[in-house]
């Protein structure tokens, strides 16, 4: 028998931290699923290493073939991004339709834009159909912009989508105005298509379904190693235990180590921090009053939303280095008090970071770098719709669908280099992106 060693690369960052009961969404999701660590040695059809929107998604996808699946976790569903970010349903790349065409050709750019603008689709799908309590509210997405510059081209963008059937509104300054409670932009759009979820039991939902299924589901298992053996793949977990299967999906995104070499080192993991106000009551009518979501057209761009209880979010860029205090989430409250002066000074309840896994080229990707392998990472902040969308398609690879007649096209591991400077490469960009921002760049 061969055997092909992947043992983690110690180089890559832990990811012990972040406890997940400092934010939001841990304090209102509803309660966790049993899923306790692994106790013996098992073989299955698939094994899901992740149990984040990626594998939740796959495993549930997969769940209806009668295949065996065991999905498992260093910490527990939706520890990571999954249970982490903003809570924004946007179907959307980073790239407009007609650059998708121009960068991928006709036919595999129609088949990607058509599956990405489907994917908010999906997202609420599953939801009604597993009766999933995460308070889903599909008001739409709203891009906005300081700019007149920054308008029109948000417009054009908006004319694209709806050339392709999209639902969309351009908003000028004084329509924007009366949907968000805010002067301070020039205008932007309305993508129809978005919506917002409570990210954290949306995962749990997810993992509620799964195991529904059948499928199994263990926490607080993470795996140090994985080895070919013959026609199988086997897993050894930090406590010895080991899973045999003849495929495995590895699904980590921005909490990547080095369990197979070289993919924690395709991706930035960047910070996000979020804040949340008190529940601000009548004090917030007027902002945001439908549900609708939002975020500027800035390259390091705000994000924001209320919550089902009335709470402000918003979201943007940190430092690199983990959060230690209310001191490092500053940038964030001036930002959400210049761009709502009416509320005054304002409360804060929560306030908490996790990591977004950025790409080179901003687009999603799948990895098949050996026989029985999947990796999937990379959603560069968009990750409910991306990642939930990605597992469907990773499911049908698993289930014997060919790469070519894959949305997203299958690519080679290629790290990027120099990547332990990761800290330099990010701090750098914020700090260019922020002057470009400032110009109207």
């Amino acid at each position: 028998m061969t055997s092909q060693s992947t043992a983690p690369d110690q180089s890559v960052r832990s990811v012990t931290s972040h406890p997940m009961a400092t934010s939001l969404w841990a304090a209102t999701a509803p309660a966790a699923p049993p899923t306790p660590a692994l106790t013996e040695s098992i073989s299955t059809d698939v094994l899901i290493i992740g149990a984040g929107y990626t594998g939740l998604s796959t495993a549930l996808h997969l769940a209806d073939t009668g295949a065996n699946i065991c999905v498992l976790d260093a910490h527990e569903p939706g520890w990571g991004a999954s249970g982490r970010n903003g809570g924004q349903v946007n179907p959307t790349l980073k790239y407009d339709p007609d650059e998708l065409i121009q960068k991928f050709g006709a036919k595999q750019g129609e088949a990607l834009i058509e599956t990405v603008s489907a994917s908010g689709d999906l997202v609420f799908d599953l939801i009604k159909r597993h009766h999933i309590d995460c308070a889903p509210v599909r008001a739409g997405w709203l891009q906005v912009g300081y700019t007149d510059e920054a308008v029109t081209g948000m417009h054009a963008r908006a004319r694209q989508w709806e050339k392709r059937g999209v639902k969309v509104e351009m908003l000028d300054r004084s329509a924007l105005a009366k949907r968000m409670g805010t002067t301070t932009f020039a205008g932007g759009w309305l993508d129809g298509r978005a919506g917002g979820i409570q990210p954290l039991a949306y995962a749990r939902g997810l993992a509620r379904a799964v195991l529904d299924k059948g499928v199994r589901v263990h926490g607080q298992t993470p795996v140090t190693l994985l080895e070919r053996q013959g026609n199988h793949w086997i897993a050894t977990t930090a406590t010895g235990h080991k899973v045999k299967a003849q495929q495995v999906v590895i699904g980590t995104n921005g909490y990547s180590d080095g369990l197979w070499p070289g993919l924690a080192r395709t991706v930035l993991a960047a910070n996000s921090f979020i804040i949340a106000t008190k529940p601000l009551g009548a004090k917030g009518a007027g902002i945001l009053d439908k549900g609708e979501t939002g975020s500027t057209s800035q390259r390091l761009l705000l994000y924001f939303r209320k919550d089902a209880q009335g709470r402000l979010l918003m979201g943007g860029r940190g430092h690199f280095a983990d959060p230690q205090g209310a001191t490092d989430f500053a940038h964030l409250e001036r930002s959400l008090e210049l761009m709502f002066p009416q509320l005054g000074k304002v409360e804060y309840e929560y306030r908490w970071a996790g990591r977004i896994a950025v790409t080179r080229d901003f687009m999603p990707h799948i990895h098949q770098p050996a026989p029985g392998i999947t990796l999937a990472l990379g959603y560069n902040g968009r990750g409910v719709a991306l990642a939930t969308c990605m597992g469907q398609q990773i499911a049908a690879l698993v289930e014997g669908k060919s790469a070519q007649s894959c949305p997203f096209p299958i690519s080679t591991i290629q790290p990027i280099p120099m990547h332990g400077m990761q800290r330099f490469y990010i701090a750098a960009g914020v700090a260019w992106y922020s002057l470009l921002d400032r110009m109207g760049k």
